[in-house]
Formats: C-alpha cells, sequence, structure tokens
C-alpha cells in the first residue's frame, strides 16, 4: 500500500493545477464543485458518472479520466522498477476508457464501504479485481 500512498502525493500536486482553473458550478444532480476535490472515492465517482446533459460534464468527464490514467501511468512507472510489485496486467488489446469507467462506477457502487476511501485505492482495487496478473 506504500506505493498508493506515493500515487496519492504526486496526485495532489496535479489537484493544485486543476482547481486553479475554472471549473463550472454544477446544476442539479450533477457532480458538485466540492466533487473536484477528489478527497473520497465517492467524489471520484460523481465525477465519473456525471450526467452529459450537466453543464460541468465535460470538465467532470476529463477530470475522471486524467485522474485515472495519471494514476495508472505513475503505477506502471512504479512496476517498471520494481515488478513483482506488479499486481495489476491490462489484457492486449486492452479495454476502452468508456467500458473501464463504466465497470469502475459500476464497481464502486457495489461496494458501497468504499466511497469514503481515497479514490486511487478504490480504483487500483478495482483495477487489481479485475485485471490481475497471472500467476508466475
Amino acid at each position: 500500500m506504500n506505493q498508493f500512498k506515493s500515487v496519492q502525493r504526486m496526485l495532489g500536486w496535479l489537484l493544485a493545477i486543476v482547481l486553479s482553473t475554472a471549473i463550472p458550478i454544477a446544476d442539479g444532480d450533477a457532480a458538485t464543485i466540492e466533487n473536484f476535490t477528489a478527497k473520497t472515492t465517492a467524489d471520484l465517482i460523481a465525477l465519473c458518472n456525471t450526467d452529459p446533459s450537466q453543464s460541468n460534464y465535460v470538465a467532470a468527464i476529463h477530470f475522471c479520466e486524467g485522474f485515472a490514467i495519471g494514476a495508472y501511468q505513475y503505477y506502471l512507472s512504479v512496476a517498471a522498477d520494481s515488478p513483482t510489485d506488479r499486481f495489476v496486467c491490462l489484457p492486449n488489446p486492452p479495454p476502452s476508457r468508456d467500458s473501464v469507467k463504466a465497470a469502475f462506477v459500476a464497481w464502486a457502487q457495489a461496494h458501497p464501504g468504499n466511497m469514503t476511501d481515497a479514490p486511487v485505492n478504490s480504483l487500483f482495487r478495482y483495477l487489481g479485481e479485475t485485471y490481475p496478473c497471472p500467476a508466475n
């Protein structure tokens, strides 16, 4: 789990950059401005699951995808230095971004106990369960 702490620190500066830009305030059932802090899995799920008709849809989806891609790229970097710690192995060809996003949202909703956890931890729990590396 120490790798998650490193991921969280790195994502902190990315979050500061994103929050320093203008983010539209949500309408109705859309993700709220507070969700963009991504403090919990519930925050990330709200962003990833924003309805396309909402005014903040583009910002929310880009944040969701950017968060996940950034976390995964960092994981790949760490895993390259320590291959024995690798626990997520995507198939070849990899699944589409939209399919992974939808499956992560469904997984998180089916695991409500994770909603208060750090989003990067839940993301990698999902990835590890869904795309485990084969046993050697």
